[in-house]
């Protein structure tokens, strides 16, 4: 059995070292990749203060670039015995290098090495995720534009209230999730920020250049103060996870509404029936199981950063190892949650809509303000027009007509697609992630 890296000569007892380790050894996995990243740029920065010679730094950089293949390429394997990540990869350039090896972890603590492996990982996670709300967002755009004629309810209390569109219907998600990049751009400054070089959260007496792993790593800036960046931990994930929850609870509202829309009761919408699943016993039934269990995994998601709260929670400063629980929430969160966007851009694209909605008598109601702003713009008083029409109802006298003049921004003649846009595009161009992948390559390719 290999031993710790932090190991001298007593043997730790195997039921402590089974409940410590826990499930870190199947969480590193997916930090693999960004460990060895930021020990290519650790090892540059130690050779640039004169703890790697040249020829040192050459080595390594070649065996840690095999090992990011491996990762990259989903064949790195923490060994039996093997801690964690930093060790695996620790242990593999030793085996190589001999003592080159060993000298990598100079200046460095595994906190701030898995401080930064969780933050290389959770910005390159940022980047799918934001790509695809943006492929959602003009679905849901194009969907706006190509059925902005078509009326159907809108609804206050689940009672009939006023005329919408598909239009409005498809818009109002698109610029709901654009709201929701904006909120994803915050986390993201906030994760882009360097960490390395906090070591063990005091820093070294080592004489790190850390503006140099900053640039070479694409961040924005460090860290700036090395305690900070310690209590940076469960803070960064706590503040994704709420921008991630606000991307769910935008994707768990659309699948509600669409759950109503495609029942016989509303019969607004329509879904391919090959998007549907049946019934082991009832042979008409056609349910919607993809956006109940997209609701279902989003309202899972919306409380993971109150997971994560409750367990770093009155922590002092300092690390301690309750943090490590996070990761367990937090890293698979990513797939569940892009898993949700793909299925719902999915069907988004195949929905089929009843152009036909509001023939039926039952929504002739719906028209009872537009006939109250009629009346005010021929000269009545509102409150008199109000309660006029509102009398015309109450006697069976209303008459119905069924047209919609809504002009103004937002609305359903001016649906304002174009600048939802352009937002959602000033948004994503706020993230700069082409910095982040050039500094990446470059690494990659020296």
């Amino acid at each position: 059995m290999e031993k710790k890296l932090w190991q001298k000569n007593i043997q730790v007892d195997q039921t402590i070292e089974q409940f410590t380790v826990g499930k870190d050894r199947l969480m590193d996995l997916y930090l693999a990749k960004y460990d060895v990243l930021g020990s290519i740029a650790h090892s540059i920065m130690l050779e640039s203060i004169g703890l790697l010679t040249k020829d040192e730094l050459q080595m390594l950089l070649i065996a840690l670039k095999d090992i990011y293949k491996l990762a990259d390429e989903q064949t790195f394997v923490i060994e039996e015995g093997v801690e964690d990540v930093h060790s695996q990869v620790e242990l593999m350039l030793t085996r190589k290098l001999g003592d080159t090896g060993k000298k990598i972890h100079s200046g460095r603590s595994r906190n701030d090495q898995v401080l930064l492996d969780l933050k290389l990982f959770t910005r390159a996670r940022i980047q799918e995720l934001v790509g695809h709300i943006s492929c959602l967002i003009d679905i849901l755009i194009t969907q706006s534009n190509r059925y902005k004629e078509v009326l159907l309810p809108g609804y206050t209390h689940l009672q009939i209230a006023m005329p919408s569109s598909f239009g409005l219907w498809f818009g109002a998600y698109a610029e709901s999730l654009t709201d929701d990049l904006q909120l994803m751009q915050a986390a993201y400054k906030i994760c882009n920020r360097n960490p390395l070089g906090s070591a063990a959260g005091y820093g070294s007496s080592f004489p790190l250049n850390r503006t140099l792993t900053t640039e070479l790593l694409g961040f924005d800036s460090l860290n700036y103060n090395v305690v900070y960046a310690q209590m940076g931990r469960g803070k960064m994930e706590r503040t994704v996870a709420f921008a991630m929850a606000g991307m769910a609870a935008t994707l768990a509202k659309l699948a509600t509404d669409a759950c109503l829309y495609n029942s016989q009761n509303f019969g607004f919408i329509m879904l391919p029936d090959k998007y549907v699943t049946g019934s082991s016993i009832m042979p008409h039934k056609k349910n919607p199981d993809v956006f109940e269990l997209t609701r279902a995994k989003c309202n899972k998601i919306q409380g993971l950063p109150h997971q994560i709260t409750l367990i770093g929670n009155n922590l002092p400063s300092g690390y301690f190892r309750d943090l490590q629980i996070i990761k367990e929430l937090f890293l698979p969160a990513f797939e569940e949650l892009q898993d949700c966007i793909r299925m719902v851009t999915q069907m988004m694209q195949k929905i089929e809509i009843n152009p036909d909605i509001l023939e039926e008598t039952k929504y002739s109601l719906l028209f009872s303000v537009e006939e109250v702003n009629r009346l005010v713009l021929s000269g009545v008083p509102f409150r008199d027009a109000y309660k006029q029409v509102g009398l015309d109802i109450e006697a069976g006298k209303f008459h119905v007509e069924k047209s919609v003049h809504h002009t103004h921004e937002g609305s359903i003649g001016n649906l304002c697609n174009d600048e939802i846009m352009l937002l959602k595009k000033q948004i994503i161009d706020g993230f700069a992630f082409e910095k982040v992948t050039r500094a990446e390559k470059k690494l990659l390719d020296n």
